[in-house]
């Protein structure tokens, strides 16, 4: 089993849920909402500019007193993105993560999107093939693991 970024995202989905620069940071929480997802990728055009996240919504926004309906996405979204290749692994991936305490990362190869990993995508993949890999153990065990 391959553990790699795109193994994980071939498992999961490639799709990316993207807003762009000029909604409204009311319009982009509908749309988190509604997809139950704590992030998007801010696009302008093809261009990835930036990520909105939850944090950005409780940080720039709620505590900074501003109105939901007035602000934009680009005002208040981190424009810093700490991206990764397809081919990476899952616990460097998981190790950047921690370092860098960010929640989601684009997946990017040659300047394009290829998809985004969080770290419950992550934890979700690694959790999987740990039980995977405790039923071999026991059926090894047991006698029942195939000869």
């Amino acid at each position: 089993m391959k553990d790699t970024l795109k193994a994980v995202l071939e498992h999961k989905g490639a799709k990316v849920h993207c807003v762009v620069p000029e909604a409204t940071v009311l319009d982009a929480v509908r749309k988190m909402n509604q997809e139950h997802i704590g992030a998007l990728l801010v696009r302008d055009g093809a261009e990835v500019v930036g990520i909105f996240t939850e944090r950005d919504v409780l940080c720039r926004v709620l505590d900074a007193g501003r109105d939901p309906g007035a602000t934009t996405v680009a005002e208040v979204m981190s424009p810093e993105l700490v991206s990764v290749h397809p081919g990476m692994g899952v616990k460097e991936a998981m190790a950047l993560i921690t370092e860098t305490r960010c929640r989601h990362l684009p997946v990017m190869e040659g300047g394009e999107l290829k998809g985004l990993v969080s770290i419950g995508d992550l934890t979700r993949w690694v959790s999987l093939h740990q039980e995977s890999h405790i039923r071999d153990l026991v059926n090894f065990i047991t006698g029942k693991y195939p000869v």
